[in-house]
């Protein structure tokens, strides 16, 4: 399990070439796929600024590592709008509040959400419904 908030700052290097494209910014989620579809990268030049999550070889506790220069400036043209989610006011389907994100916890190998950690309490990633302009949209518990 790896933190939204500890991957940022992370330099972002390359496997075969073993430089470094820039430092994780923020992270990107797919809510269809309820996953991290890029990374958005500072200190990379503007054209260069998206990874797409399929370039990444692993992420750890020090860096994260992408394939190759060529397979991080792969970005697939169906890649969604980037939302900041940590900080996002929470709803659930039925506009009840939920507090906002404080973190996100993801699977470093698929990139899967597995908790959102918000101001009221812990949230199962596969709850997930979208992120918008106005906030994370959540399925609301049952029972």
């Amino acid at each position: 399990m790896m933190l939204f908030t500890r991957t940022r700052g992370l330099p972002v290097i390359t496997a075969e070439e073993a430089t470094t494209l820039g430092t994780v910014d923020d992270l990107t989620l797919d809510v269809r796929t309820r996953s991290i579809a890029c990374l958005r990268l500072a200190g990379a030049p503007r054209n260069r600024a998206v990874v797409g999550w399929s370039a990444v070889e692993a992420v750890g506790h020090d860096a994260v590592i992408v394939r190759s220069r060529a397979a991080a400036e792969s970005v697939p043209d169906d890649a969604p709008e980037h939302r900041a989610a940590v900080g996002s006011r929470v709803l659930t389907e039925h506009g009840v509040e939920h507090g906002t994100v404080k973190d996100i916890a993801f699977d470093p190998v698929s990139g899967k959400v597995l908790t959102l950690y918000t101001a009221l309490g812990d949230i199962a990633g596969e709850r997930l419904i979208g992120l918008g302009s106005y906030a994370l949209v959540v399925h609301a518990e049952r029972g």
